[in-house]
């Protein structure tokens, strides 16, 4: 005779067999569908459509399964995990904490976890001696004479570069056209009828290489010239130092083309301290347009690059790549911001 109880549901016998989480097989049996459907409805594949997938995932919830994240990494022989290296070295004088790297970062942050991937967020050093285990690398800065990407490219793995194309031409690099930085920096400098020039920053990088041939090429056909090319790191102090030290030699010059806001900055503090007031004596155009341009003392002029643009672009890139799709490099415009230096 057949018993009056009430037989449980179908799920409850699956929930937990012999105190065994669920499998996505169970998953499967308990709606009649594939396991790959499971698989990549819990993926969130849009080859499945939105009504199953929301189906799949109720059940899946209801039944207590959870993905086993590990075991699909290693069938997929991936970590759903990318580096994010940083070439600078910090320094009380350079912090990480300003815009860049940071807005670099938080575009990459935005489209990385758009993607459900980690991030790993490391130095060039670190990342030479204690490489974690990722799919892709993106590096923030090429190095002094493309030593960093060097490096990096030798591990072997997917990467893109944030920087200037410098270097083999089958390199994924992400950056801002920096030639024609430094034109419309020479071109804005000669309206202002200066014809004395200073360059300030350190032509070993290779952006800074290309804006100080942007910046020649845009003179070439005038009347004025670079009196000066002066090698100094992406701080203020450094822009600081080198105009305190021209000037004390009794160096004359109208105008200055920054490789960075902050060597920019550095140098209008140095002009001040001896007397000469900016725009009025000399003027000083940066590159970058951090947000501290926008408030320095002052106003600064600078050539502006779209970080999180970029930051967005470097993510979809490497993303790409691990994939094992075909990727080029791309070049961001750039424009000028004028203000009041």
């Amino acid at each position: 005779m057949a018993s009056d109880k009430a037989k449980p549901p179908p799920s409850a016998g699956r929930a937990e067999r012999g105190g065994q989480r669920p499998t996505m097989a169970d998953v499967a049996r308990e709606l009649g569908v594939a396991k790959i459907t499971v698989s990549r409805a819990l993926s969130d594949n849009t080859t499945v459509k939105d009504s199953t997938r929301q189906r799949i995932r109720e059940a899946a919830e209801r039944m207590g399964y959870r993905l086993n994240v590990s075991a699909r990494n290693l069938r997929q022989q991936r970590t759903r995990t990318i580096a994010v290296v940083i070439e600078m070295a910090p320094s009380h004088d350079r912090l990480m904490s300003e815009p860049y790297p940071l807005s670099l970062l938080g575009g990459i942050m935005q489209e990385l976890t758009a993607a459900g991937q980690n991030m790993v967020l490391t130095t060039i050093d670190l990342f030479s001696e204690h490489p974690p285990s990722t799919d892709g690398v993106i590096l923030l800065g090429q190095g002094v004479h493309d030593d960093a990407a060097a490096a990096i490219e030798a591990m072997g793995l997917p990467y893109v570069v944030w920087g200037a194309a410098h270097g083999p031409p089958d390199r994924v690099v992400v950056g801002s056209d920096n030639r024609a930085g430094g034109r419309l920096a020479a071109g804005y400098l000669l309206g202002l009828g200066r014809r004395e020039l200073l360059f300030l920053g350190e032509t070993q990088h290779g952006e800074v290489d290309d804006r100080l041939i942007g910046f020649e090429a845009g003179l070439k056909g005038g009347d004025a010239a670079i009196v000066d090319r002066i090698a100094c790191a992406f701080t203020a102090a450094a822009g600081r130092e080198a105009v305190a030290h021209l000037l004390d030699r009794g160096r004359s010059f109208d105008g200055i083309f920054a490789a960075s806001d902050a060597i920019a900055m550095g140098a209008i503090e140095a002009l001040a301290a001896q007397g000469l007031a900016v725009p009025g004596d000399v003027s000083v155009v940066g590159f970058d347009d951090s947000p501290s341009a926008s408030i320095f003392s002052p106003k600064l002029t600078s050539v502006r690059q779209d970080w999180a643009y970029g930051g967005a672009l470097l993510a979809q890139k490497v993303l790409d790549l691990v994939a094992g799709q075909k990727v080029e490099s791309r070049v961001m415009p750039v424009d000028l911001v004028v203000r009041e230096s």
